[in-house]
């Protein structure tokens, strides 16, 4: 493994999380504690839930530690067509209530979703309601005051979301599937790190995480070796360049853009949809200048020098190298150089 990707590892290994992780645990139980008493209050009010899963980047492996130490649930809740209400805000206004009642604050009925915050645990809560007929699955859309041709159960797909993520069919050719379907997910976490590290609050809540995913997926360009060892700068460079080439951004007047990304499932919308100007025209600007600095890192035989570079768009959990690191570096700068010249003289 190359010294820089050793970086790129340790880097992916300290922004990494997952369900399972101690850092998780309060948050972990508190979503298996209010599901518990959401599955009680849907089955008393005549709509059992039939089933229940995660949903976002926790599903995909793509989550990341956040610097202020919050958390996110994304938690579906499935009834029965059956059963279910004509009025999809119904159920909806159960969850709130059920939320509001266990010490969650500021709970709102958004068009998708219930949200809520549980400000103890630094935990943020977003919780959907599908009814499912057969094996198709209808989003419960609407707000509180809806009105009746805005509120309905919308044509979903949020299992054929998640395996779209997680397929790695596409991968099987050069190298191992599996090896790159982990390099697509450490460079999502990577660049929602970036995202984090690059943007002011208000714009970085637009950078929606399944945006950024989905354009990984769909402009992915995987590097391994003829070892088939990985090379995450080298892959995250020819990525982002053919994001920057994958015509989401649409180019307005005076330099500025408007982002479109299409979900891969149904219903198929943009999910910038709303979006500002000044959200794809940072977006399309942040992204120009991280390809930039990439370009500037491989360009770079000085791994201290990539490492700052890498530093800057990635924050202080990209290590910068240390006394050994330089040290390892000039030696094999210095056993390179009398390789070459050996070479040159026989």
């Amino acid at each position: 493994m190359s010294s820089i990707q050793r970086k790129f590892t340790n880097f992916h290994n300290a922004i990494k999380l997952s369900r399972e992780d101690n850092k998780y645990r309060d948050a972990r139980e508190k979503d298996e504690s209010i599901l518990t008493a959401l599955k009680v209050a849907f089955k008393e009010a005549g709509y059992p839930v039939i089933e229940s899963f995660i949903q976002g980047s926790l599903s995909t492996a793509t989550a990341i530690k956040h610097s202020k130490n919050d958390f996110d649930i994304d938690r579906a809740l499935v009834i029965d067509a059956v059963n279910a209400p004509d009025d999809p805000v119904e159920v909806k206004k159960l969850v709130c209530s059920i939320l509001e009642k266990r010490g969650f604050k500021h709970a709102k009925i958004k068009m998708p979703c219930v949200t809520a915050d549980y400000a103890s645990l630094n935990l943020h809560i977003d919780i959907v309601v599908y009814r499912k007929r057969g094996d198709s699955y209808e989003l419960a859309v609407g707000k509180r005051n809806s009105s009746n041709a805005i509120k309905k159960w919308s044509p979903s797909d949020p299992r054929g979301l998640i395996n779209k993520i997680n397929d790695k069919s596409s991968y099987i050719y050069n190298g191992s599937s599996e090896d790159k379907l982990s390099q697509f997910k450490r460079l999502v976490r990577f660049m929602k790190r970036w995202r984090d590290e690059k943007f002011e609050d208000t714009v970085r809540k637009k950078v929606y995480s399944i945006g950024i995913t989905v354009m990984l997926k769909e402009q992915f360009k995987p590097s391994l070796n003829e070892d088939g060892k990985p090379d995450d700068l080298q892959s995250l460079r020819d990525t982002v360049a053919a994001i920057l080439n994958g015509g989401y951004f649409i180019p307005l007047v005076d330099g500025n853009y408007r982002v479109r990304v299409d979900l891969p499932v149904m219903p198929f919308r943009n999910i910038f949809d709303g979006s500002s100007v000044a959200t794809g025209t940072q977006f399309w600007n942040k992204l120009n200048a991280m390809l930039r600095k990439l370009d500037d890192a491989l360009a770079e035989e000085s791994m201290e020098k990539q490492c700052n570079i890498l530093s800057e768009l990635f924050g202080d959990d990209f290590e910068t190298t240390d006394e050994s690191d330089r040290n390892a570096s000039a030696k094999a700068v210095f056993s390179s150089a009398g390789s070459v010249g050996t070479s040159q003289g026989a």
